[in-house]
């Protein structure tokens, strides 16, 4: 049985100052780019040798696309469900300035308006999910995406709500790793970058 690596995308200008980017296509910083060349290392130490991924999938954002090239990977596919929450309104904005207008608001816990709720969100990941395991028995799958609906695909995967990713670090050009126990689902790693 395979299993799921999990890349999120390498800094922006957006993500590096904490400005909510879901639909807008934001390009990598040079330190992005950095970021991401240096996460095809840690997914050559990660897998240690093992057979080519059976398939690779990443995001149509132009920053998912631009970090799996630079960290060596061969896209398979484009999947528009591994596309990043849709904040809707506070598309650009800080949590601290949502905050000016609705205290104590996290994604986690409020609605985007004109965005996705929770729920669309862990409902879209389930999908993704649901492909990814009917490719696993022929080995790894690697993901390519952002980093709040990476972390949402991460607690579906092991039987959490969507809200459950705030439990879950995801940073800049950093790896996951979804495993399984003898039929039920584990995190084998979290955020992992070479330092």
């Amino acid at each position: 049985m395979g299993r799921v690596f999990l890349l999120r995308h390498g800094e922006t200008e957006w993500s590096a100052t904490g400005r909510h980017t879901g639909r807008s296509d934001i390009p990598l910083t040079d330190h992005g780019r950095e970021l991401a060349t240096q996460a095809g290392q840690t997914l050559e130490a990660l897998r240690r040798g093992a057979p080519p991924p059976v398939r690779v999938v990443v995001s149509p954002r132009s920053r998912a696309q631009e970090t799996a090239k630079l960290a060596g990977l061969q896209p398979d596919a484009v999947d528009d469900r591994l596309v990043e929450w849709d904040y809707g309104d506070y598309e650009g904005l800080t949590t601290p300035r949502i905050r000016e207008e609705v205290p104590g608001w996290t994604v986690w816990t409020h609605p985007c308006p004109g965005g996705e709720t929770a729920e669309q969100v862990g409902a879209r990941a389930d999908g993704v999910l649901a492909g990814v395991r009917e490719r696993l028995p022929e080995g790894d799958v690697v993901l390519v995406g952002h980093g709040h609906f990476s972390r949402v695909l991460i607690a579906r995967w092991i039987g959490l709500p969507a809200q459950g990713g705030v439990h879950i670090a995801m940073d800049a050009a950093a790896w996951a790793v979804l495993g399984d126990e003898r039929g039920v689902p584990r995190l084998d790693a979290v955020n992992l970058r070479i330092p």
